[in-house]
């Protein structure tokens, strides 16, 4: 079976920048362990002036050049129509497609799956002003309409169904995303007192409200925040650095930038807490990763966090709008060793069984199947 994967890959895999690409690197690298699976990755690269090749772990890289402009129009005009043709002439058995990738295989005549990993209109009305706001609505006409068009759709989390409903007429599979195994073998030393986040410095990520929160515990609660990620809103980063000098926290609130994924396994190997109060998530990779090393999670209380985290077993859901509710479940994790490791090995147990790269590839390969079965099915009733 020759597999596409249409997705958002790094120039070196293995320094994935984003969800997507990390999920598609796990994915490709799962996918490629079964020997009737022949592995090729399309993407786009800005970088390159002309297609090139590149072979990764059993599996074929093609880097497309990138045009300039704005990534939707790209990817509805001549992307989407570079990237369909090539697609042809690798005569694959099925295409996957994932985030934006997805818009490029509409009326792709091929067996196709998609894969949404977030609602990108959500992500640019939080960018606040009234541009983003018109973007917003140009991203969710065109989601909508792809959603809308897809035979066969990956949903990553209970939360991503809810929001298909009434909109996506092609099934609709439950399969979470896989995470790198090596997050399963992660050596626990804990700090005590270490919060971890990895998340990109944003509004729609919420740190400055973790960061409130650690400034409101308790005296007597010995806390440290270590915040992994780089500055993608330069006036949320000022922002947040402001309030890091005028409460005096620069000894407890750490900003580390962007952080390659063994650094992050290494945090999480010292981490008491990992702590996502974003306000916007379909289901966050800093989670799962976190839980698969087994560390209890903070996290947020709504969109597709409360599908990953089960409250008062694998850690605590807050409200991210309240610093203060923030702290308080903070304190009660940071105060109770036992608490902390119990949630801890449920957190990896519920990791096991439903981000393990084996286990994900083997569900996806069952989707590839069906879609591969029904597209020659109904290409046989259209020759009779």
């Amino acid at each position: 079976m020759r597999v596409i994967l249409a997705t958002w890959l790094p120039r070196m895999p293995d320094s994935p920048r984003g969800g997507v690409e990390v999920v598609s690197l796990n994915l490709a690298r799962a996918l490629s362990h079964h020997k009737e699976i022949e592995v090729h990755v399309v993407t786009f690269d800005p970088e390159v002036q002309k297609t090139e090749h590149q072979e990764w772990a059993g599996v074929s890289i093609h880097r497309l050049p990138q045009g300039n402009g704005s990534l939707l129009g790209f990817a509805t005009g001549s992307g989407g129509r570079t990237f369909r043709e090539y697609i042809l002439d690798l005569k694959p058995d099925v295409v996957h497609a994932h985030d934006t990738f997805g818009m490029m295989t509409r009326s792709l005549n091929l067996p196709r799956v998609f894969t949404i990993h977030g609602f990108i209109h959500e992500d640019t009305r939080y960018v606040g002003g009234w541009k983003a706001r018109l973007r917003s609505e140009l991203w969710k006409r065109e989601e909508y309409a792809t959603w809308a068009e897809q035979p066969h759709i990956i949903s990553i989390s209970p939360y991503v169904r809810e929001r298909l409903r009434g909109i996506a007429r092609g099934v609709i599979h439950d399969i979470e995303n896989p995470i790198d195994e090596a997050c399963f073998k992660v050596q626990r030393r804990e700090e005590p007192g270490r919060i971890f986040s990895a998340a990109v410095i944003s509004a729609r990520k919420n740190p400055l409200g973790l960061t409130q929160a650690v400034a409101g515990l308790p005296v007597g609660i010995a806390a440290e925040l270590r915040l992994a990620g780089p500055v993608v809103e330069e006036s949320y980063g000022r922002k947040l650095r402001k309030y890091i000098q005028d409460k005096v926290l620069m000894k407890r609130v750490l900003l580390l930038g962007s952080m390659p994924a063994l650094g992050v396994r290494e945090e999480l190997g010292k981490a008491s807490v990992f702590a996502l109060v974003s306000f916007e998530e379909g289901a966050p990779m800093g989670i799962a990763e976190a839980m698969a090393a087994g560390v209890p999670i903070l996290a947020s209380n709504r969109c597709g966090m409360p599908y990953m985290v089960r409250h008062g077993e694998t850690g605590f859901l807050v409200n991210p709008e309240d610093p203060t509710d923030i702290a308080r479940h903070l304190t009660v994790l940071l105060s109770n060793d036992s608490l902390r490791k119990r949630m801890g090995l449920a957190a990896r147990d519920f990791a096991e069984n439903h981000f393990h790269p084996k286990r994900v590839a083997e569900r996806t390969l069952m989707v590839y199947r069906r879609a591969i079965d029904e597209w020659c099915s109904s290409r046989r009733a259209e020759s009779i």
